[in-house]
């Protein structure tokens, strides 16, 4: 395939997923070939860890790069630690524990103060101000609403944070996902696993784990820190 560098530049994330599903992208300009965008490996379909060396045969980027990377991309990326994460779409079981479980936050929140939202909805969280990291999770509950700014960003910290694990974001999600949250403020983590069919809820308190809680079978997972908030087992593994 060829294209023009003009091209490349304003849509670089498909051509991206082009070069790494299906074939190279010869870069033109005009009219003569200058570059080629090339896997780095021999090509796969596109999961999480596709994105290893999109900036300069690199693993990592500063995040001014990360950002300069999505800004004109259709596809949805996570910046965790300085590593990019192209995220593939989910399947069917995922889709239907994230839609049971919103649904009853969305029914828990209404008429309070806190929102529950889904994904894709970035969330950017510091460590530092050298480490600052951009994540999509499945469903977060917000409650410092005030910290959406004048073009609809969210730039506060997640109450409670809720992600459903799948085979390619299984490690992710439980150990880079878990300190991320932990230490930049989330209160309460749930980590859902559609597999095995259990929800385990962490409540942090000062940047450590303060407690967790693992539910199982027709349990109902219960919140820590909004109490009365319940979700049923046998309504969200519903398959």
């Amino acid at each position: 395939m060829k294209v023009s560098s003009t091209e490349v530049q304003n849509n670089f994330g498909k051509y991206l997923k082009i070069a790494v599903e299906l074939e190279d992208v010869i870069i033109t300009r005009n009219g003569r070939e200058v570059a080629k965008l090339v896997p780095c490996e021999q090509r796969t379909v596109v999961s999480e860890e596709a994105a290893n060396c999109i900036f300069n045969d690199r693993w990592k980027l500063s995040y001014e790069e990360f950002l300069k990377m999505v800004e004109n991309s259709d596809l949805r990326y996570e910046y965790i630690d300085g590593e990019v994460y192209l995220l593939a779409s989910p399947v069917y079981n995922h889709q239907v524990v994230v839609a049971e479980i919103y649904g009853t936050f969305f029914n828990w929140f209404k008429g309070k103060k806190c929102r529950a939202l889904t994904s894709p909805f970035d969330v950017t969280l510091k460590k530092s101000e050298s480490n600052i990291n951009v994540v999509q999770p499945d469903i977060i509950v917000i409650c410092d609403t005030d910290k959406i700014d004048g073009s609809g960003k969210y730039q506060g910290v997640p109450t409670l944070v809720v992600e459903v694990l799948s085979k390619s974001t299984k490690t992710k999600d439980m150990l880079k996902k878990l300190d991320l949250y932990m230490k930049t403020g989330v209160k309460e983590y749930w980590l859902v696993d559609p597999d095995k069919k259990e929800v385990t809820v962490y409540t942090f308190e000062k940047y450590e784990i303060a407690d967790h809680d693992t539910y199982l079978g027709d349990m109902t997972a219960k919140s820590i820190v909004f109490s009365g908030l319940e979700v049923r087992l046998t309504d969200i593994f519903s398959f």
